[in-house]
């Protein structure tokens, strides 16, 4: 019979209420080519919640398990590394095809829903803001300008507001500066546990977000130009601004 859990969970439980303070939204970062909808890939599960897991000292692990035929069984398991207290849980999903790729492409799969079952870990939504990026990828760093886009481009006043009204604070209660040029995540500050993202805004402009552990980092992301959005927790500012 699976077991769920060790005997005692206390000290794990506590390591995971920090792990879920700080744990970041998964980005949409790829299109279901069947259906067209986003969805946030394996890959970012992972970068939501890889440093806060770490930080906090919990092992997370992911394996295979015998299961009826035409069906996987995938076992996600966290485990605090200080007093050995564990949980896990147990997935069962049916193979596309019986073949490498079909076990492949469910394990992914069981993988990416199993952690963010057991974590907590939600998906970012699109904000019916101008203030907050969709999660559009693109390649561009600078959108052209349309004829007449400058008279619709909304003030820097209306950009530093958030879908509800509230101006987007910054760590210490002020309003982060919009930037004037554009802005190469490749010149963006490297630090540890943040990567950077170019993606569309909902106005078609460009904006960079910031991944990874950005609640140790909030005060330096704050001092070169990120908002905070509080209704999707994402760091972002604007690649660039008329």
């Amino acid at each position: 019979m699976f077991e769920y859990q060790s005997s005692e969970i206390s000290e794990l439980a506590k390591a995971l209420i920090a792990v879920q303070k700080s744990l970041q939204p998964a980005v949409k970062d790829a299109t279901n080519p069947f259906v067209h909808n986003r969805y946030a890939t394996l890959n970012s599960v992972m970068e939501s919640c890889r440093d806060a897991l770490l930080s906090n000292d919990i092992w997370m692990t992911q394996f295979p398990v015998p299961a009826d035929p035409g069906y996987l069984g995938l076992v996600t398991k966290l485990t605090h590394a200080k007093s050995g207290q564990w949980q896990a849980s147990l997935a069962v999903v049916p193979l596309p095809k019986a073949d490498p790729q079909g076990m492949g492409s469910a394990m992914t799969y069981a993988r990416r829903y199993s952690l963010s079952a057991m974590l907590g870990i939600v998906t970012d939504a699109d904000d019916d803001g101008t203030g907050a990026c969709a999660t559009r990828p693109t390649t561009q760093t600078k959108t052209a300008p349309r004829q007449g886009a400058r008279a619709s481009m909304p003030s820097r006043h209306a950009q530093e507001k958030s879908s509800h009204g509230v101006p987007s604070p910054t760590s210490n209660g002020t309003k982060a500066a919009t930037p004037t040029t554009t802005i190469p995540t490749s010149t963006l500050p490297k630090m540890d546990g943040i990567t950077y993202q170019t993606v569309a805004a909902d106005d078609g402009r460009t904006c960079v977000i910031a991944m990874g552990n950005t609640a140790a980092k909030k005060d330096m992301l704050a001092e070169i130009g990120f908002r905070w959005n509080p209704q999707r927790k994402v760091w972002w500012m604007y690649a660039n601004a008329s």
